[in-house]
């Protein structure tokens, strides 16, 4: 598995972790978690944990589906770091209701999804240079059955 891809999965859990403590103190002591406690653990969940691992888990396992790589581990990597400064810098502007942080991690974040979705479907979808003269490829119906 490819290191990016690795990280992707680790800091997943690292968000569902956080986001999960962050309802345990905002529960047993509301006054120390911050004002949108609710939508910081919101985000961190969701982008944080179930986004990031489903980008760590995807980039490994969907080329693999096609029998293809990665299309462009270059924008692979780009997506990587937008998504990991997107959501920093929206939980940064909710802690502290500063909404043009929220608007620029919002934007970094988007545009990390937008790039995740194009990589995978021109790698998926589209016909790669290996299947010239790739007799041995898997067809999309199944197993090859010889004999």
């Amino acid at each position: 598995m490819h290191r990016r891809n690795r990280l992707y999965v680790t800091i997943g859990l690292a968000y569902g972790l956080l986001g999960g403590l962050l309802m345990i103190v905002r529960l047993a002591e509301p006054g120390l978690a911050p004002p949108n406690a609710a939508r910081i653990h919101a985000h961190m969940m969701l982008l944080g944990f179930v986004l990031m691992t489903i980008y760590g888990v995807g980039l490994h396992v969907l080329p693999r589906f096609g029998g293809y790589p990665v299309r462009s581990e270059r924008i692979a990597t780009v997506q990587f770091w937008l998504a990991n400064a997107g959501l920093p810098l929206m939980i940064a502007g909710w802690a502290g209701s500063t909404d043009r942080l929220v608007a620029a991690g919002g934007v970094l974040t988007v545009a990390a999804m937008a790039l995740f979705g194009i990589n995978m479907i021109v790698t998926v979808r589209l016909r790669s240079p290996l299947d010239a003269g790739d007799a041995q490829r898997v067809p999309p119906g199944g197993l090859r059955r010889d004999g």
